[in-house]
């Protein structure tokens, strides 16, 4: 597959660049620039980001970084099965735990929510960071819900990370989960009120928590510049009020003339 001139592979991680090392100087570089284009198209173009993650597997399937890469293009494309086989590799191949939450979540994309639970419980959750501990709560929530389970991934989401006032790279994903729960089981107004807060600590808009807050809200986004039928812009028309407005002008400016 092509790769832009512009792509060294210099613009990969120290520790993949350290991984790399055990290849060849040449073939390192072209699984470096592979591995770039897999991170830099991973979320606004996940097929071509997954095409050259194959690439990146077919020429070092031994370093564990392109096992990584691997798993999270076949995620992103929600081949789940695949995904978890390149993540357990990774695994296996560092003896790393941090992506035991997407693991997990790639049994609920394989619909097995109950293994996902399983991975929840299990002892190497609490080796994980903070970060990783709200990803597997929020994995374990959706996992209550795939069963049906409402009030259960409602109680799941209640923690110290939900109620501290701190913001922190995980608090919008936590409370949009929240919100969007509750909205789930009935709740609106407390859904509401988490959506909300989601909003507040949404500050690089990971979430769309503005736009459900607005539906709550009643508020209706209307484009301002539409197309029509032929592709042309065309600015949007005037309501009736403002129509019936602008004749009553013209008809007391001719009063005022006669």
């Amino acid at each position: 597959m092509p790769i832009p001139e512009d792509v060294t592979g210099d613009e990969i991680d120290k520790d993949v660049r350290q991984e790399l090392q055990s290849l060849p100087k040449t073939l390192a570089e072209d699984v470096a620039r592979n591995l770039v284009m897999v991170a830099r198209l991973l979320d606004e173009d996940p097929e071509g980001a997954y095409g050259y993650s194959r690439v990146a597997l077919r020429l070092a399937s031994r370093v564990a970084a392109v096992r990584e890469a691997a798993g999270f293009a076949a995620y992103a494309n929600q081949k789940y099965g695949e995904a978890l086989a390149e993540f357990r590799a990774a695994k296996r191949m560092t003896g790393n735990i941090d992506l035991w939450p997407v693991m997990a979540d790639c049994e609920r994309g394989l619909g097995r929510p109950e293994k996902a639970l399983d991975m929840a419980g299990a002892p190497e959750v609490h080796k994980l960071d903070k970060a990783g501990q709200v990803e597997m709560r929020l994995v374990a929530a959706g996992a209550r819900r795939d069963m049906g389970q409402l009030d259960a991934a409602i109680v799941t989401l209640q923690s110290p990370e939900l109620a501290a006032n701190s913001v922190q790279p995980w608090t919008a994903r936590l409370r949009y989960a929240y919100a969007d729960a509750l909205l789930a089981a009935g709740r609106e107004s407390e859904a509401r009120e988490w959506f909300a807060k989601a909003v507040e600590a949404d500050r690089d808009g990971s979430t769309d928590a503005s736009d459900r807050l607005a539906e709550l809200d009643g508020v209706e986004f209307v484009d301002a510049m539409a197309e029509d039928e032929d592709g042309e812009v065309q600015a949007p028309a005037e309501s009736e009020a403002s129509v019936d407005k602008d004749e009553d002008d013209k008809d007391g400016d001719q009063d005022d003339k006669d």
